[in-house]
Order: structure tokens, then C-alpha cells, then sequence
């Protein structure tokens, strides 16, 4: 009968070491896990802001958007001088699949640079697309838009006219977004005289 109390006693000793590893280890796996589905959720998070205009949705809506191209003759002082400014950017209209990132993808847009014959007509041009220009990825952060483009071929850099108004395109085009306050270039080298 001793032999058996004892040997109770030493499974409940056992018992007893092993919950007390038990409740110091299970905040640690908690935090782990809390740890883990955040640094998922964050990812993911991000993941929206880049999704591809192949995540359209299937019910085949679609949204107006405005593509900001440039008409030198709304750019002129009163000389007739051309003054490389934000007046002479031109609204185009377009339409685009409802998708989860309707800024990318109107961006995207822009830079392939295809205007109607009916907008050419009235004087609008563009130098879009510029070879070798790819937008890579987009973040929005507190108002600030972030666009990390890739331009392999440097089509993105030239005189202080032709850069500003290549900007001012693509910034008008992105601020028609309310959420959209200020825009950025990544690698800043970018839209540089």
C-alpha cells in the first residue's frame, strides 16, 4: 500500500511540474499567434492595395474615371507663350471594371497613353506610354499615394517642361481619388529635368 501512495505521489508530482511548464508556456504560444495574425493581416492589407485589374469583380460593373492628358493650346500666357503648367492638362473620360484597386488600375491607363481620335482632335496629346515605364506598386498611407515605378529605358527624365507635365498627368489622374491627398515617385530619380 505504501508503494501505491508513493507512486501516486510521484504521478501527481509529475502532473504537477508538467502544468506549471504548461501555464508558463501557453502566454508565450498566445502572443506567438497574436504576433503571427497580425503580421498577416498586414500583409494582406498591403496585398489589396496592389491587386491587378484581373480581380475584377463578376457582376461586370463599372466606374467613370478621368485620365488627365495635356492640351498645349490651355497652356499658354497671354503672348502665346507655352508655360509647361497644370492649366494645360485635359480631363478624358473612361470607363473601367469595378476591381478591389481602382487607382492602380486607372494609373495603369494613363501611362498606356491611347487617346480617341475625337480627343486628338481637340488638341489633347500625351507622350504615354514611355517604353520601358511599369507601374510596380502602389501604397496609400494616411492620404499619401505612393507610386514605385520601374523605368528601365530613363524615358521618365528630360527637360524641366516635359517632366513636370509627365507629373502633373499622372498626379491630377490619382487625386481625383478623395482618399488620394498627395502623391509620391519611387525612385524619387523619377520625372527629374
Amino acid at each position: 500500500m505504501w508503494k501505491t501512495a508513493k507512486s501516486k505521489i510521484g504521478e501527481l508530482s509529475i502532473i504537477t511540474t508538467t502544468m506549471s511548464k504548461l501555464i508558463k508556456t501557453v502566454p508565450l504560444v498566445a502572443l506567438l499567434v497574436i504576433a503571427l495574425a497580425g503580421v498577416y493581416l498586414w500583409q494582406r492589407d498591403d496585398a489589396l492595395l496592389v491587386q491587378p485589374l484581373s480581380d475584377i469583380n463578376n457582376n461586370n460593373e463599372t466606374k467613370s474615371v478621368r485620365l488627365y492628358y495635356y492640351n498645349s493650346a490651355l497652356d499658354r500666357d497671354e503672348a502665346g507663350n507655352l508655360m509647361c503648367s497644370r492649366k494645360g492638362l485635359a480631363a478624358v473620360e473612361r470607363k473601367i471594371p469595378s476591381t478591389i484597386n481602382p487607382i492602380k488600375d486607372t494609373i495603369n491607363l494613363l501611362v498606356k497613353g491611347e487617346l480617341l481620335n475625337e480627343e486628338k482632335n481637340r488638341g489633347v496629346t500625351t507622350e504615354y506610354p514611355l517604353d520601358g515605364l511599369i507601374l510596380k506598386n502602389i501604397v496609400l498611407n494616411n492620404g499619401v499615394l505612393t507610386l514605385s515605378f520601374d523605368d528601365t529605358k530613363n524615358k521618365t527624365v528630360g527637360g524641366a517642361c516635359r517632366v513636370g507635365i509627365l507629373w502633373f498627368q499622372i498626379e491630377a489622374t490619382a487625386r481625383q481619388f478623395p482618399e488620394v491627398e498627395k502623391v509620391r515617385f519611387l525612385p524619387e530619380e523619377l520625372f527629374q529635368p
